[in-house]
């Protein structure tokens, strides 16, 4: 039951911090990019969770709250965590891999799509550029079986 920090709960680490996230989001084929910033806060639980808290001004919702949390399994090799957020009912279940050069984590799940009509897959991915910027990117799969991205996040370490 009690586990101690492995070498994927500190590549987490580096996202422990204050951040600012400058976001591109496109919701539809027909709709024009949204940008936006947001201010990102990163703590641990103690070396084997992060919890991100992401605050923003959305000219869709106003203002805007959402939670991400992420860890590391070491029994089942994977990155669980979840994704809920101010303007949405469904809260996000992540299932993530890492990828071979350990630059990215891979965060599957299911969704509901944009236009309601029911339920498909979804990616968020999460690059380590460097020790002071991530990018996180988002991508969904479409109905002719092709992923679509919608959105990417840089974020810039404040402190």
């Amino acid at each position: 039951m009690f586990a101690k920090p492995q070498e994927e709960h500190r590549m987490l680490e580096q996202l422990v911090g204050e951040w600012v996230m400058d976001s591109e989001c496109v919701m539809g084929p027909d709709q024009p990019v949204e940008k936006s910033q947001s201010r990102v806060t990163t703590r641990s639980l103690e070396g084997m969770w992060i919890v991100s808290e992401m605050c923003s001004e959305c000219p869709q919702n106003g203002k805007t709250t959402m939670l991400m949390t992420l860890g590391y399994d070491a029994a089942t090799g994977k990155f669980p965590g979840t994704f809920v957020g101010s303007m949405m009912s469904h809260m996000w279940i992540y299932s993530g891999t890492l990828s071979d050069d350990k630059r990215r984590i891979v965060l599957d799940t299911t969704g509901p799509k944009f236009d309601g009509t029911g339920m498909t897959q979804y990616q968020d991915t999460v690059e380590f550029v460097d020790k002071d910027t991530w990018i996180l990117r988002s991508q969904f799969l479409g109905d002719d079986g092709h992923w679509v991205k919608f959105m990417t996040a840089t974020n810039t370490r404040v402190k």
